[in-house]
């Protein structure tokens, strides 16, 4: 199986960003390609056709490369949930509950045994891999047990570049550090450097490019540039980079960041419009006065809860939603949105009962048995027979109990009455719909509510759904990439 490895100096360095551009970029030159991580840790998922939840990062990575997204493509994901546990995902399916110390006693060969079979089966459908590494693959005491990095080269004999992030200074030094750390075997698959993030001349960096080539014996094979658009997050250390990009906009919303926030792609098409800024506010900051709050997906959704209590931003969305505050809570915010949430098994920490934010008439009990699957339905508001497609990825089920909602009258807001609800001012939004901005006119329906109420004229519906958006962005990326990027070294 012939394959490229792409890894990095330290997290957040661009390999997610890379990988994704090569696979653009070999599609576009005719390629069947395929993505793949054998293990990543993250918090934002997709659910494939089959039920399966994968890292968002590999979904993104198989649209690149003009491919439905499988389980194969990234065979184990671990999601944090705190306390030191991940719930562990393999082969799309969740299979427990562990401390990162009982993991690698307990999975580590089943692992790498799935990772195996996962490369096997991509065989058979593909001409090359582009795999994607997790964090650095010089960690030393993490080497041994490492399902992600140069483990994954050396099977395949995949010839590897290493990306390292320039922006954060002491770029040189991660090189040559992470090369003398590597083996032998694992330092000959490194075939190229990626210098990624670089802002300023390319002349002034040419000294620097030919000490290292020099010291390394490592050819540098691009300079990437300092891109402005907002490309798919893979974890929430991207969030700590989404400042305020715009320098105007007519509609501002805060997305409430949850400890344990999961999903935050699902706000990738908000930020995609010119009209509105997207404000990501940590439960201990004040408020404010946005034209709408969201609150997002969690893996630990009891805890992110008693959080907001105690830190006052629970009272605080209570008194904006009397006020007349637009409010939407998707997954688990939907459910905190709710009057209570019971845990009886303690899957999310303690058993017990916890009151909710009190804002939707719905009770939920979190249960063992996850739901995950693809969905396709008619929204009943804002705007009756909107087509809508998403996704579901929650470990509860929520009842609504519309009769104790007096005087407030609550409606469904798709043909499936278990999806969501919204009040009749339409302010007070609950979903378990992931992916519902990417519907182009449901969310311009849903904006011009909010323009309606600051007296702005309403922006045309009649728009194309997110992906297309996607699909121009990812062409830009593998553009701007390849115009940066020499591939001959990897593809001989």
């Amino acid at each position: 199986m012939k394959g490229i490895m792409v890894v990095g100096t330290t997290s957040h360095a661009g390999k997610s960003l890379v990988a994704t551009a090569i696979c653009r970029i070999l599609s576009r030159r005719g390629w069947r390609v395929a993505p793949f991580k054998g293990q990543n840790m993250a918090l934002n998922a997709y659910v494939t056709a089959n039920g399966g939840e994968i890292g968002y990062a590999q979904a993104v990575q198989a649209w690149a490369a003009g491919v439905v997204p499988w389980v194969e493509m990234n065979p184990i994901l671990l999601k944090p949930q705190g306390d030191m546990t991940s719930q562990v995902i393999i082969k799309g399916r969740p299979v427990g509950k562990i401390t990162a110390k009982d993991y690698y006693e307990q999975y580590f060969e089943l692992g790498w045994r799935t990772i195996e079979e996962s490369l096997k089966h991509l065989s058979t459908e593909f001409d090359l891999l582009v795999c994607e590494g997790a964090g650095s693959p010089a960690e030393i005491n993490l080497k041994h047990r490492d399902l992600s990095n140069m483990r994954i080269a050396k099977h395949l004999r995949a010839p590897t570049i290493l990306v390292v992030d320039i922006e954060r200074g002491g770029a040189f030094a991660h090189v040559v550090g992470t090369l003398e750390l590597l083996d032998p075997e694992e330092r000959a698959l490194i075939r190229g450097v990626v210098i990624n993030k670089f802002r300023g001349q390319r002349s002034i960096l040419e000294p620097g490019i030919k000490w290292l080539e020099e010291r390394t014996g490592v050819p540098v094979v691009g300079v990437i540039p300092w891109m402005e658009q907002v490309f798919p997050a893979e974890d929430s250390l991207d969030l700590l980079e989404r400042r305020y990009r715009k320098s105007f906009s007519e509609i501002n919303i805060a997305v409430i960041r949850l400890p344990r926030i999961s999903n935050f792609t699902d706000f990738d098409p908000l930020e995609a419009e010119p009209s509105v800024s997207i404000r990501y506010l940590s439960p201990k900051h004040e408020l404010g006065h946005p034209d709408a709050v969201i609150l997002p997906g969690t893996k630990t959704t009891i805890a992110d809860l008693i959080l907001m209590q105690k830190t006052g931003m629970a009272e605080a969305l209570q008194n904006y939603a009397a006020a007349g505050g637009t409010i939407l809570g998707i997954c688990g915010g939907f459910q905190m949105m709710g009057q209570m949430i019971a845990d009886p098994e303690g899957i999310e920490g303690q058993a017990g009962r916890y009151q909710g934010l009190n804002l939707l008439p719905i009770k939920t009990v979190i249960t063992g048995q996850k739901i995950a699957r693809q969905r396709q339905i008619t929204s009943n508001y804002p705007q009756e027979g909107l087509p809508v497609t998403g996704f579901e990825i929650h470990q509860g089920r929520s009842r609504a109990e519309l009769q104790s909602a007096q005087p407030q009258v609550f409606h469904t807001l798709f043909d499936d009455p278990n999806l969501g609800l919204v009040d009749s001012c339409q302010s007070i939004w609950g979903t378990y719909l992931h992916g519902i901005f990417d519907n182009g006119p449901w969310r311009r329906a849903w904006l011009n509510r909010l323009r309606q109420q600051r007296g702005l004229k309403s922006l045309p519906t009649g728009v194309a759904n997110y992906r297309e958006q996607r699909e121009n962005l990812l062409d830009s990326l593998a553009v701007q990439v390849e115009r940066h990027l020499d591939l001959t070294p990897f593809l001989s």
